[in-house]
């Protein structure tokens, strides 16, 4: 079938840059907020899935997520950190699915963060990036 608008293909690289640069802004916010209001939430869901110690871990966490959001928005290695958040919020969407009260956001949520992640896994950084395949 023929495109309804064949010229906006010629602006392909648009949405992987718009997908990456939210996906990166919304993990840099969740490992904000893993800092400050969520602490004690995750220190208690590492817990309860045997991730120990949580002093440890919950920051390393946290700084995955904002560091690894921070090379999204810029489009430095974006499919290796695409791959981090997938595999990442396809654990807490498996969690989240055997069990709704462990994290605080809901199965959608994670949905769409796993497969706007693996989307970019598959189709690279998009416009204004560093790693631009040559």
């Amino acid at each position: 079938m023929l495109s309804v608008f064949p010229e906006f293909l010629t602006y392909s690289l648009v949405a992987p840059f718009i997908l990456r640069v939210v996906l990166g802004a919304i993990f840099i916010n969740l490992g904000v907020l893993k800092f400050t209001s969520e602490k004690s939430r995750w220190s208690i869901f590492l817990d309860g899935v045997k991730l120990r110690p949580t002093k440890f871990i919950l920051p390393i966490f946290a700084l995955t997520e904002i560091i690894g959001g921070a090379f999204l928005v810029v489009g430095f290695l974006t499919q290796v950190m695409a791959l981090i958040f997938a595999i990442i919020t396809f654990a807490e969407l498996s969690i989240e699915f055997r069990e709704e009260t462990f994290l605080k956001r809901n199965i959608v949520f994670y949905l769409l963060l796993c497969a706007i992640s693996l989307s970019l896994l598959f189709s690279g950084a998009g416009f204004l990036a560093f790693d631009l395949p040559l």
